[in-house]
């Protein structure tokens, strides 16, 4: 594969360059997966959501509602972006909806979950 390389350094390494650049081209859905779960937690109550989500397994929105001072609309039209993103799924118990992470999302948010555990811990 013949790459147009832009950098005007001699010491450019082009094998470096191209290897770096197929890794990239590779992981393509990885980023786009990622950046998906980042825009969403990017809101500090879908961010505390995830987080509760996370250490509970499984809540509804009134639970959250209570636990964040909300209303149960206002959490709901959360729970409606990060549904909609595919980030947390449902499951209903009569009247009741429960809302849980998705499997493929606990690893990237465990790594930022345990950041924020550690900064807590330390304050």
């Amino acid at each position: 594969m013949k790459m147009e390389i832009s950098c005007t350094r001699a010491e450019a390494d082009h094998k470096q360059l191209l290897n770096c650049k197929t890794v990239i081209d590779g992981m393509t859905n990885d980023f786009d997966k990622i950046t998906k779960l980042l825009s969403i937690s990017g809101n500090e109550v879908r961010l505390k959501v995830l987080f509760l989500l996370n250490m509970e397994k499984e809540l509804c929105p009134c639970d959250l509602a209570d636990i964040l001072g909300m209303s149960i609309p206002a959490v709901s039209q959360h729970i409606r972006k990060m549904k909609d993103a595919d980030i947390i799924s449902s499951r209903r118990e009569g009247q009741t909806l429960y809302y849980s992470l998705n499997e493929d999302e606990t690893d990237i948010l465990n790594s930022i979950f345990k950041s924020i555990k550690l900064k807590r811990r330390t304050a």
